[in-house]
């Protein structure tokens, strides 16, 4: 699948349309990805301010895909855990930016090189529009070589 096609993919899935939640961009080499949730009437909390779970999702998947699509065929790749403190108030439009550097992707190749897994933690802020931090988010994530069973070729 294409960055393009998985961005209009991800824009059109129920729960981000529905929550007001935006894939804007997904790099062509998989290297990042942009979200945005612009609060409404329709998709704010009890206080007119954003859910923390929709904070929470913007960032959800987007390591592990990152991840997954960079590392390429024979890796399994899960969204580990996840972490988020809420600094202020959402208000407007938010914007949360996933960047999975192509360093960190060759670290994690060798780290797993032997079978062994690795478990990576990323960071991003989510923002609103005058830049002002909302939230801050670690998510990590499980890679592992896919196993290959004797006198099975691998795919």
């Amino acid at each position: 699948m294409t960055a393009k096609k998985m961005r209009l993919g991800m824009s059109l899935w129920p729960p981000y349309l529905g929550a007001g939640v935006r894939v804007t961009h997904i790099a062509d080499d998989w290297s990042s990805a942009t979200v945005t949730y612009r609060i409404s009437k329709l998709n704010r909390n009890y206080f007119g301010t954003a859910f923390g779970g929709t904070l929470s999702s913007m960032t959800d998947p987007f390591y592990a895909l990152l991840l997954m699509h960079q590392l390429g065929k024979g890796y399994v790749v899960w969204d580990a855990a996840g972490e988020i403190d809420y600094v202020s108030p959402g208000q407007g439009r938010l914007t949360a930016t996933m960047v999975v550097d192509p360093a960190v992707v060759e670290q994690i190749r060798v780290e797993t090189a032997s079978g062994h897994k690795s478990l990576t933690w990323f960071e991003t802020e989510i923002v609103d529009e005058s830049g002002s931090v909302v939230a801050r988010v670690r998510r990590q994530v499980y890679v592992r070589k896919t196993l290959v069973k004797p006198g099975v070729a691998a795919a």
